[in-house]
């Protein structure tokens, strides 16, 4: 449904007033270290790595698979797009229990109500005026398992891209596979952007085929399990742990070879 125009004038509770590069460095450093600790490897697909022009607004609106999603972001932002701000909108009853967040760029929405819906194309809008900021979205409204066909978005990014035109909207599929270890795998890619593509019944049918065709690619490459196909951002925990782990490097120390944690030597 169409919503009526943005009004002017100052954004109640404005993210860029609130974001505290501080707490931003601060908050980026404990979202590394949690991701290190989860996964094997963080990594972004080779093919597709966003080259984003310093001159354009960016919205990145990515699939919802599971609660790192926006830890994932976090750690993205920082190692693609070091020199943006990055903002984000979350749901505002989830805000109230982690009011801290709101320092470090994300802004509170309501998306089951019409008002909820005008807040955010206002506080979009006034973030997208600023090429030097970058949006990040879940856009499916729930979890879904990445392999969901077909996907659905809900409509506020596209009343909002139909309304800042020359914004750039960069699709991102996320994936948490198991491999052959014991932690899994945080996975991401990139589609190709898009740039005014017209109404807003235009930008949904775009965005979505761009997500779809975004995760399908993404699928392809999980399934083979090539981790030279990717770029490791972040190098996580190694080995079993345990006391198999000890076993395996005493076995390995007693037979004077090398110590390789990993289940598939060599990954």
């Amino acid at each position: 449904m169409p919503m009526p125009p943005s009004s002017g004038g100052t954004i109640p509770d404005d993210p860029v007033a609130r974001l505290s590069p501080r707490m931003v460095r601060f908050f980026n450093g404990v979202m590394r270290r949690q991701m290190r600790r989860a996964f094997r490897g963080v990594r972004v697909l080779r093919a597709g790595r966003p080259d984003v022009p310093a001159d354009r607004p960016v919205v990145v609106y990515g699939n919802h698979p599971g609660w790192w999603d926006p830890v994932f972001f976090i750690v993205l932002q920082e190692t693609l797009f070091p020199g943006r701000q990055g903002y984000g909108p979350m749901e505002a009853t989830a805000l109230e229990r982690y009011p801290f967040m709101k320092r470090i760029g994300i802004f509170a929405v309501d998306p089951e109500s019409r008002a909820g819906g005008v807040r955010f194309l206002r506080v979009g809008t006034h973030l997208l005026d600023d090429p030097s900021r970058t949006l990040w979205m879940t856009v499916q409204g729930r979890f879904a398992d990445p392999r969901e066909r077909p996907v659905t978005l809900r409509p506020g990014l596209a009343h909002l891209m139909a309304r800042v035109p020359g914004a750039m909207a960069l699709p991102v599929a996320l994936e948490y596979p198991f491999w052959s270890e014991k932690r899994p795998e945080a996975l991401a890619a990139f589609g190709a952007p898009l740039v005014d593509v017209g109404s807003a019944a235009a930008w949904q049918d775009a965005l979505e085929a761009g997500l779809t065709a975004t995760q399908d690619r993404l699928a392809a490459a999980a399934m083979a399990r090539d981790p030279a196909a990717f770029e490791t951002i972040l190098g996580g925990a190694r080995g079993v742990g345990g006391v198999y782990g000890l076993w395996s490097r005493l076995r390995d120390t007693a037979a004077g070879r090398g110590h390789d944690p990993d289940h598939v030597a060599g990954e």
